[in-house]
């Protein structure tokens, strides 16, 4: 298993939107701010891999690795907003 429930976690709602609190406080307190979530909850939670943020680096990588391979393609990393090779690295 894992942890990266959605917001909108049709099977259990109630567990959706703790996981969403629980980011959003981890967000407000890592940027200096209080947010009542303590050091011994996030622990708990890195304990059993809670993922604080849904996002992955994986699609950051690979979408490097496409403007790399566009780069050495073109020349240059000027990705025309529809570019109809790959239209997501246009965006």
């Amino acid at each position: 298993g894992d942890t990266r429930v959605p917001q909108r976690f049709t099977k259990n709602p109630a567990l959706g939107q703790w996981v969403c609190n629980q980011r959003q406080k981890y967000k407000t307190c890592t940027g200096g701010k209080l947010s009542g979530l303590t050091s011994g909850q996030i622990r708990l939670l890195n304990k059993i891999g809670f993922e604080w943020s849904l996002r992955s680096t994986d699609s950051w990588d690979s979408r490097y690795k496409e403007l790399v391979s566009y780069a050495n393609e073109f020349g240059d990393t000027r990705v025309p907003r529809r570019f109809t090779k790959n239209p997501a690295l246009g965006q």
